[in-house]
């Protein structure tokens, strides 16, 4: 579904949400017409051969200056060992820490890699942040933030409810989270990460 406030409406405050169905690859609006665009689901993963196209069709979307956000798969996704092994009400009190005092000790023991969700035959690719970011940068974007989605905890989904019982608990996993993702070093096996890129006002 795009969002879209009609042009005779631009610059007023509106809640009011306009959606339309249309054809990812052919979308029915003007070029650079918006100044966020986003792209979520990794919809440029289940493109398959036709990634390049949707690519191209979603950033001539954008206005000069504007923003996209894109997700995608580049792993089948990982955890911490050291969060991973303990009893999940053990991680819901370990979290109420500052995420300072956890990182040391999760950087030691290292990361699992998660096992494949389901079958990646057929059209599905995955999409490399480092390459995706080429991608972009030859169609005129910069790559302003990279962030790989929940590496701390993964697929763990009673330790993830552990911490969402305790208020401080889930913000500090929260906090934790986001300071993981952005290390390199997370990026190449996530199930997702977040690539969000500025169109250079010249292009």
């Amino acid at each position: 579904m795009l969002r879209w406030q009609p042009k005779a409406q631009r610059g007023v405050a509106s809640r009011e949400v306009y959606r339309v169905r249309g054809d990812g690859a052919h979308p029915p609006f003007l070029d650079r017409a918006f100044g966020t665009v986003a792209l979520l689901g990794n919809s440029l993963g289940f493109a398959g051969d036709a990634a390049s196209d949707l690519l191209d069709s979603v950033l001539e979307l954008v206005a000069p200056g504007g923003i996209v956000a894109l997700e995608i798969a580049p792993g089948p996704g990982e955890h911490s060992r050291y969060l991973g092994r303990l009893p999940s009400s053990a991680v819901g009190r370990l979290l109420r820490a500052p995420p300072a005092a956890l990182i040391p000790r999760i950087a030691r023991e290292g990361f699992a890699v998660d096992p494949p969700r389901r079958s990646e035959e057929g059209e599905f690719r995955r999409f490399d942040p480092a390459g995706l970011g080429g991608e972009l940068a030859r169609r005129g974007f910069q790559v302003d933030e990279t962030i790989a989605v929940a590496p701390g905890l993964g697929s763990l989904p009673e330790a993830v409810a552990a911490a969402h019982r305790h208020p401080r608990a889930w913000s500090r996993l929260l906090e934790l989270e986001e300071s993981l993702g952005r290390s390199p070093d997370r990026w190449s096996r996530a199930a997702a990460v977040l690539v969000a890129a500025s169109r250079r006002s010249a292009a």
